[in-house]
């Protein structure tokens, strides 16, 4: 088939098989009720703000190194609720989107909702007017596109003095870095209106944007590469049989890697009225496959095989010639199975704490020259793993994400995690830093500070004082503490991912 066909089908089927049937769903949502009687102080972090949160001055303890001048945004999940029902999963709700303005001792918040069309038309109506990620609302029309249904809830993208707001799904949206003003989706060119922009693309150190889309339906991948002043260079779309649940990927200097967990999608579920999630399967003889492209030449691709286990994040990927053949190393946040999008993040909406399977920071080797695949998995429970982003694509070293505090005990009851740790991927040694058992840890960040070592930057739920901490760390010092914290008078919905932009 020709790209031009592939490009045809992918933008008008969008990354969800939306036109199939909907089964009416019927009864009374009781979640709602379930959430408001639940017990759990963590559950503020998935309440809904009523509307958008104004310019606010954090109370400062310390100060904010100059390196960290400059603006963190942040985007999540935060409408869960309207009309008296609730979404059935944490993906699923309207996106708000956040700007932490930095300069020393001065730190203001402000969070604004994306004004999808999604979120403007129900907002307007009262109640969901389509379906969603892991709910089906009652009495919801089937959604006439992609974007349609867009909650541009899970990244962003800052490029070229905007915030690009990214959702799984369809298209992204454009966002003014100063106001938080929706400016409405972008459009890469006018033949690709609409095809899904996935949630992390990854930028090169030489600001080389790539990205991909995912079209279940179809069995299709979409691909982008973007230059540096944010203008479209490539995009195709590329066959990939039983292409699975896709999340997150990786760069090398010369590739593009996936992991391919075996969460499959299934029609038949979506046709009998399943939501996109449950129409998914859980297929371990598949294995997790590794999909590994050519950057100059996508028709160039090979798959390896590594054990089967499900992914949300990848860390970083780096390659290396050597007598054997190329080797690409990459690490991610491997789990054995999927329960945490089926069940863990569903329950949550509930007011509910359901443990999965404790997801642990893995390095896997894929050896091009002779097709096979290995992998360790670190002693470190890990999520939301970040690097310094001028090693992206190149070899590195140290890891930062959210990881467990060693009271398990205390945890157990938690969602999420309650320390923020930095991990050598050669080593396996790792620093911590625990912010105590009333925290719910976000996504950190690394910020570069020129040939000195670096600060990461991220937020945490203090759900003991009901309000949001942002705080800052020396990178080789992190175990020591923060070296300043911004306390916001309010607590904010618990998010996914940001990006920081130094002033």
């Amino acid at each position: 088939m020709e790209r031009r066909e592939l490009l045809r089908l992918l933008a008008s089927a969008g990354a969800l098989p939306l036109l199939a049937p909907l089964a009416r769903a019927t009864g009374t949502d009781d979640w709602q009720a379930d959430f408001e009687a639940a017990g759990t102080p963590w559950k503020t972090g998935f309440a809904t703000p009523p509307d958008d949160l104004p310019l606010t001055r954090a109370a400062v303890r310390g100060r904010f190194p100059d390196a960290v001048a400059g603006t963190l945004f942040r985007i999540g999940p935060a409408g869960h609720d309207l009309g008296g029902e609730r979404y059935h999963h944490w993906f699923d709700g309207d996106g708000m989107v956040h700007r932490f303005v930095i300069d020393g001792a001065d730190v203001r918040h402000q969070g604004r909702y994306v004004a999808t069309p999604k979120r403007v038309a129900e907002v307007r109506a009262g109640r969901r007017l389509t379906e969603a990620f892991g709910t089906m609302p009652p009495g919801v029309e089937p959604p006439n596109s992609a974007d349609s249904i867009n909650v541009a809830n899970t990244s962003v993208l800052p490029l070229q003095g905007e915030v690009l707001a990214l959702w799984e799904g369809g298209s992204a949206t454009r966002i003014d870095a100063r106001t938080l003003d929706t400016l409405g989706v972008k459009t890469w060119r006018p033949d690709l209106a609409g095809m899904p922009f996935s949630a992390h693309p990854k930028v090169d150190p030489d600001g080389t944007v790539w990205n991909f889309g995912v079209s279940s339906g179809q069995s299709l991948l979409a691909l982008y590469e973007i230059a540096p002043d944010g203008t479209l260079r490539r995009a195709a779309a590329v066959p990939v049989p039983d292409l699975p649940m896709v999340h997150d990927f990786a760069v090398t200097e010369r590739h593009l890697v996936f992991l391919m967990p075996p969460l499959v999608y299934d029609g038949k579920r979506k046709e009998a009225g399943a939501s996109f999630l449950d129409a998914h399967v859980w297929r371990p003889e598949l294995g997790m496959r590794a999909l590994v492209v050519d950057k100059r030449n996508w028709d160039k691709r090979q798959v390896l095989a590594l054990p089967a286990g499900f992914l949300f994040h990848v860390g970083n990927a780096w390659e290396e010639d050597t007598p054997r053949g190329t080797l690409i190393h990459v690490d991610y946040v491997r789990s054995d199975n999927a329960d945490s999008v089926f069940t863990t993040n569903r329950e949550v909406m509930r007011g509910r704490r359901v443990k999965s399977t404790d997801p642990l920071l893995t390095v896997a080797t894929l050896n091009l020259g002779t097709g096979k695949a290995t992998q360790t998995a670190l002693a470190q429970e890990a999520e939301f793993p970040r690097i310094d982003p001028r090693r992206v694509g190149l070899r590195h070293r140290h890891v930062v994400h959210a990881t467990q505090v060693h009271a398990t005990q205390v945890r157990r009851e938690l969602p999420g995690f309650g320390a923020v740790a930095r991990t050598d991927v050669e080593t396996g040694r790792s620093q911590r830093f625990s912010y105590g058992p009333q925290a719910v840890v976000e996504e950190h960040v690394f910020v570069p500070d020129g040939s000195r070592p670096g600060w990461v930057l991220g937020t945490v739920l203090d759900f003991g004082r009901q309000k949001t901490v942002l705080s800052c760390f020396a990178a080789d010092h992190l175990g020591a503490g923060p070296v300043a914290q911004a306390l916001l008078p309010y607590a904010l919905p618990l998010g996914l991912h940001g990006a920081f932009v130094p002033a």
